[in-house]
């Protein structure tokens, strides 16, 4: 499966499609004049209730809309998918991050606006919406023979939105759980996603009033509880920001050396990984954030949209810039080696084309060593056009007699690949990275704060994209299904934790791949509908500028 996914990222994660979302988001930038400021400065009045009106058709308020879609948004991508992008990109991954954290505001301010235009209120407490009904819906408005049109695009649609909402939104989110709860307390794999599926299935019944009300009371703690932890961190390294700031930058334009952990990076390697780990993270542009803002109560298709624009914002420009900085900070992301392989260890041919080394007693190691800790070692395969340097991942298990093992896994090299050196290195996976990142500041730290983050953040992920899968499957099969759904929904949290990934390459693959297929199917809705967008933002600044809008005074009531 993994040697699938790849090769599917490899269409999917072309450098020219991630060219098409960046111009999308330009487009739709420089198209609404800079949206960007009116979702900071309207949309946070918006957001505190200032225009809220209890006759709007909708189910939740615009503060319980936003934290729904905040709870998709802020979750193992701040914190685990920060960490792969930069141990897989190097620093300069964190400034595409940054670039599509800015452009994001504009496609989730687009996006969100238009669900709202089309959205199907024929119960206004209960409404649905998407870009399965934009399409479908709008197709229909313009032609009545387009109608199965759109119904065939909005069922493609829904059907990348459910492999988005199992991958990334689902198993990403409990793998990185377990394998963090495994890390710092012995807990099996297993059991953390018997837990989570649980505890995510009470929330689940409850449908989106119950997943606003939770996300409504949880993002809020979750988000200062993090920061809090992460300002400890990077005040005990201030002198060290600027520096890293100063390498962010210079590393978005040229190459990173290889050192430590790190293998090297390249321009091309950070734009890649900070523009998918940033649109994985942000979800601009993939239409997933305006299934949740479609609930909101308002009679205001742009208000929403605005508010809307707030998210990629908190998200990326926020909390993962925060995570990255503690990252780098702390020097965790090309960090020395842990143990050393025996004298005159060299790779030997396991299968033509196939190397490996043989396995050996789990050496002397500070921290100590546990079955089913994963270890890599550095490689030079000499290879040209290509990275050379590449991981050769071991695996520690136990013998029948309980003595500790390093058994190790090939890679593939037609001519004899060499060690670069004799370091071995612990493979420390997504979140489990970020955590070391803390500890090394105040032992104890990452444990227990980023163990608590991981599981808040990933449990309300798990909801909000449960939801999203849900309005998927009311669009292709009617509300009979919903059942069916939820309950395979979280039979794949407890599959994400039975063993099926190991490092974060596999990680990166499983969830690029969601998030891939669905800007395939969202892009070109929002290039074919975005006039529609623009012209509804006109027309709402035109009429608040004019102060025909005001806000709210009292409770229930509106003044214009």
């Amino acid at each position: 499966m993994n040697g699938w996914l790849v090769a599917a990222n490899d269409v999917l994660w072309h450098n020219g499609v991630l060219l098409v979302v960046f111009a999308t988001g330009v487009v739709f930038t420089l198209w609404s004049g800079f949206v960007q400021y009116r979702a900071l400065t309207h949309g946070l009045r918006v957001t505190r209730g200032d225009y809220d009106h209890r006759g709007d058709p909708g189910a939740i308020s615009h503060f319980q809309a936003l934290a729904a879609a905040l709870s998709a948004t802020v979750g193992l991508g701040n914190i685990g998918g920060v960490a792969i992008a930069v141990s897989l990109g190097g620093p300069g991954a964190v400034f595409w991050m940054w670039v599509v954290g800015f452009v994001g505001m504009a496609l989730k301010f687009a996006e969100v606006t238009l669900a709202m235009l089309y959205r199907n209120t024929d119960d206004p407490e209960n409404p649905h919406g998407g870009s399965m009904w934009v399409v479908s819906k709008g197709l229909a408005r313009r032609s009545p023979r387009l109608a199965p049109v759109g119904r065939a695009i909005g069922l493609v649609f829904c059907v990348t939105l459910l492999i988005s909402a199992v991958t990334g939104g689902n198993m990403f989110q409990a793998w990185n759980v377990a394998d963090l709860t495994r890390e710092y307390f012995g807990v099996p794999q297993l059991a953390s996603g018997i837990v989570l599926a649980i505890l995510s299935a009470l929330v689940i019944i409850g449908g989106i009033r119950r997943v606003g009300a939770v996300a409504g009371r949880l993002v809020p703690v979750m988000i200062t509880l993090y920061l809090l932890g992460a300002a400890y961190v990077l005040a005990h390294h201030w002198q060290d920001v600027p520096a890293m700031l100063t390498l962010i930058v210079r590393s978005a334009f040229a190459p990173t050396e290889a050192a430590g952990a790190f293998l090297g990076g390249t321009m091309g390697s950070a734009f890649l990984f900070g523009m998918k780990r940033a649109l994985f993270s942000n979800e601009a542009g993939q239409g997933s954030s305006p299934i949740a803002h479609a609930a909101a109560r308002t009679d205001e298709p742009v208000r929403e949209g605005v508010v809307a624009g707030l998210e990629p914002f908190i998200d990326t420009l926020v909390v993962c810039t925060i995570t990255a900085l503690v990252i780098l900070v702390t020097g965790v992301w090309n960090r020395p080696a842990e143990a050393v392989l025996p004298a005159g260890s060299a790779l030997v041919e396991a299968a033509p084309g196939a190397w490996t080394l043989p396995a050996i007693d789990a050496p002397a190691r500070a921290a100590g060593w546990t079955a089913e800790d994963q270890v890599f070692v550095v490689v030079d395969t000499g290879r040209a056009g290509g990275p050379a340097l590449q991981k050769l991942s071991g695996n520690v298990t136990a013998g029948s007699d309980g003595a500790l093992r390093i058994e190790w896994a090939t890679i593939g090299s037609m001519e004899p690949p060499r060690l670069r050196d004799d370091g071995i290195f612990v493979s420390y996976v997504g979140a489990t990275l970020t955590a070391k990142a803390y500890d090394s500041v105040l032992p104890g730290l990452g444990k227990w704060l980023v163990t608590i983050s991981v599981w808040l953040f990933a449990f309300s992920t798990i909801i909000s994209w449960n939801y999203y899968g849900e309005q998927g499957v009311i669009f292709m099969a009617g509300e009979r299904w919903v059942g069916a759904y939820r309950v395979a929904y979280c039979l794949c949290v407890v599959l994400a934790t039975a063993g099926i990934f190991a490092t974060d390459a596999d990680l990166d693959n499983l969830s690029g791949f969601g998030t891939g297929v669905m800007l395939f199917a969202n892009v070109p809705i929002m290039w074919f509908f975005g006039r529609e967008a623009m012209t509804a933002y006109r027309d709402y600044v035109r009429r608040l500028d004019a102060g025909l809008m005001r806000p709210v005074r009292g409770r229930g009531s509106r003044a214009s």
